[in-house]
């Protein structure tokens, strides 16, 4: 069970903007990935809580920050209900997309688990809704994702499997590189591994 600190930072002038702290492993469902964020003052911040099936589609999802909150999962599409700070107003959403997306790395894992994309493989485009911090609001993003290679790379625990995706934002043609690891993600704009306990876990 991968547990460990990534750092969260604007990739564009790096500021810092939080800490996740998180702990993941897959299960007999498929995979689950649950975390806490703080602010760069340690302050708490919000949490991620992302379970998959065993083909990669989210069948729940619950995310906070700023007192918001959302609960999602895979159905018709994908569905949520968004939930304001004082709790009297939830707002329901859906769309046709294949999953859900964010500012946790967790959502770069569950991407490359629902391709499943293979070095040879063409670029697979995805539609993925994304909701933005600091209050969650829901945006459909169009992706396309290619594993671009798979590498071994020796450590003290074996040689540890490195993929390398492209992933281009359709809308603006932007393009950035992710590097994962079974089910950690090694770098990504925006994001670094801080702190590692325990080897990411083997996908079979």
């Amino acid at each position: 069970m991968p547990r460990g600190r990534y750092s969260l930072h604007d990739p564009h002038d790096h500021t810092p903007l939080a800490e996740e702290h998180f702990q993941c492993a897959p299960g007999p469902s498929g995979w689950r990935y649950v975390s806490q964020l703080t602010t760069p003052a340690g302050d708490h911040h919000g949490s991620v809580d992302l379970t998959l099936d065993e083909l990669g589609r989210p069948i729940r999802l619950e995310l906070h920050a700023a007192a918001w909150q959302v609960r999602g999962a895979a159905l018709d599409g994908v569905t949520w209900v968004r939930t304001d700070p004082t709790g009297t107003d939830a707002t329901e959403g859906n769309v046709r997309a294949h999953a859900f997306t964010g500012t946790s790395p967790a959502f770069l894992v569950a991407t490359a688990r629902l391709l499943r994309l293979t070095p040879s493989a063409a670029a697979t485009r995805v539609r993925l809704v994304a909701f933005t911090d600091p209050v969650l609001a829901p945006r459909t993003v169009d992706q396309s994702w290619a594993l671009v290679k798979s590498e071994a790379h020796a450590t003290d625990n074996g040689p540890l499997a490195v993929d390398e995706y492209q992933v281009t934002a359709l809308d603006t043609g932007e393009q950035h590189t992710v590097h994962i690891a079974g089910d950690v993600v090694l770098a990504a704009p925006g994001i670094e591994l801080e702190d590692l306990e325990s080897p990411p876990s083997v996908f079979t």
